[in-house]
């Protein structure tokens, strides 16, 4: 069986401790590849090769040549958009059309960065008399990003693209679960002309190489993205030398559908917003908060979508692919299982097809109603195809529930009533709120990260610029 090996100052290099984990299909859970199994002295390997890169070629580059970098990368992913595709899927299990439009929107992120490059400004700061004072925008250094498996392209480019546009060198440690498209991603960007050591993947566990990057003195940043739980360890962890987090973390993510709402519209994003990925999404539309007076017709419109949706493996390209491993699985059975417990209603569910290996890792999407507001399927994080319905009287109520959770990092609003939207929008507790609409087609430039539990900072868009460099105000006396 093939070994993937790290990236590490422009070189393959195996594991420094020589061992290896299995990694395997979820269209199947056979194994089909190897990854090298990384140790602190990798990770502090690549934390060294990229200070030399930071303080050497890379640091010197002016934004204009950092942009041309980013600029040939973005255009040798769209290149390789199949073949990075065709890696994704086979590795996280998702459906071919989604990995798709992962390989499509890495290619943008990288786009937009390469853009932005030089568009990074300080300002000049009125004081007094015979001073002149500016403000400065400098990149962190060294920047440790923890990757994880449910979107590995997509999630490594609004990072790492954003950190390499602002000079700073990134060492990368993607989830054990799905490495491949990352690592080949690293072997164009040194084909783009990336300097050695700018850009360094470290595979492992994350209790090993995870936590050693985390904690690494030679650290100056870490973007984070996973559970609140792991969270918590990365920010104790990069705490002991002040270093700087931004995390992403999930969330419970509402949908609130009044009953002026365009349900024609709304009914396939509500579908999608929790089927894409198999709801192993971050911002999944897992929850929908119906209005009253239209509970039973929409939940009856619902459940005829649920019911024709299909899951398979990765190649058929249905609906819905597998779960990611079994760990997932149980832990979306084990939802399930409470739901059935407590009497909680299944208004409906799809179907895994028949031609699906029985040892894939395999859950129909499902749809429950009557969700009570204090049940854990209300309040925390399935990261499964589980959509949970609850009906509200009005606004008041609505946004009780919608905030009633530790997330908030997304939100959607379904009316007609233009007062209303901005009423609920101002009120909600949500990093991003999406009015007749819901993620905006992934939104490359739109500014993502949430509040509460779901975390802080934001990644996306220019803003994540901002979180990439450290701010140096300048003051010049000169009579």
């Amino acid at each position: 069986m093939e070994e993937a090996r790290h990236f590490i100052g422009g070189e393959w290099s195996a594991a420094s401790g020589g061992e290896t984990i299995a990694v395997l299909d979820p269209s199947d859970g056979q194994p089909f590849t190897l990854l090298a199994r990384g140790t602190a002295a990798d990770i502090d390997a690549a934390v060294h090769a990229a200070r030399r890169a930071f303080e050497g070629a890379w640091g010197a580059a002016s934004a204009a040549e950092r942009g041309r970098v980013l600029y040939r990368l973005s255009m040798l992913v769209a290149i390789h958009q199949e073949e990075l595709a065709q890696l994704e899927a086979r590795d996280t299990g998702k459906p071919l059309k989604q990995a798709r439009a992962d390989s499509a929107a890495l290619a943008r992120y990288f786009e937009f960065y390469a853009g932005a490059a030089d568009k990074l400004h300080g300002e000049t700061l009125p004081y007094q008399a015979g001073y002149t004072v500016l403000t400065i925008r400098e990149p962190h250094g060294v920047t440790g990003h923890i990757v994880p498996w449910n979107y590995p392209m997509q999630i490594f480019g609004r990072s790492v693209g954003a950190a390499l546009a602002t000079g700073n060198a990134c060492v990368v440690k993607p989830a054990e679960d799905a490495c491949l498209s990352v690592l080949r991603v690293a072997e164009l960007a040194a084909e783009a002309g990336l300097p050695a050591g700018a850009l360094n993947i470290v595979t492992g566990y994350g209790h090993e190489a995870g936590a050693a990057l985390a904690r690494h003195p030679g650290i100056d940043h870490i973007s984070f993205t996973g559970s609140p739980e792991t969270g918590k360890l990365v920010t104790q962890m990069a705490a002991e030398n002040h270093v700087p987090v931004t995390l992403e973390l999930g969330g419970k993510s509402p949908q609130i559908v009044f009953a002026d709402a365009d349900l024609d519209a709304a009914l396939p994003v509500l579908v999608s917003a929790i089927v894409q990925n198999a709801g192993q999404t971050c911002s999944a539309g897992s929850r929908v908060l119906i209005d009253r007076a239209i509970y039973e017709p929409l939940l009856d419109r619902l459940s005829g979508a649920f019911h024709a949706l299909r899951v398979g493996p990765s190649h058929a390209d249905l609906d819905c692919g597998p779960l990611i491993n079994a760990k997932q699985q149980q832990r979306v059975w084990d939802f399930l299982s409470d739901a059935q417990h407590d009497g909680i209603p299944m208004a409906a569910h799809g179907e895994v097809i028949p031609e699906a290996p029985e040892s894939g890792f395999y859950q129909a999407p499902t749809l429950l109603r009557d969700v009570p507001a204090s049940h854990r399927l209300a309040r925390d994080e399935v990261f499964g195809p589980v959509l949970a319905a609850m009906s509200f009287a009005d606004e008041d109520e609505a946004l009780s529930l919608a905030n009633g959770t530790q997330y908030g990092l997304v939100a959607g609003i379904w009316t007609r009533d233009g007062a209303r939207q901005m009423r609920l929008a101002r009120r909600l507790r949500s990093g991003q709120v999406f009015i007749n609409n819901y993620g905006a087609g992934g939104g490359v430039e739109l500014p993502f990260g949430g509040v509460k539990h779901s975390g802080h900072g934001r990644e996306k868009g220019f803003e994540a610029l901002y979180g990439f460099t450290v701010l140096k105000t300048i003051a010049i006396r000169h009579g």
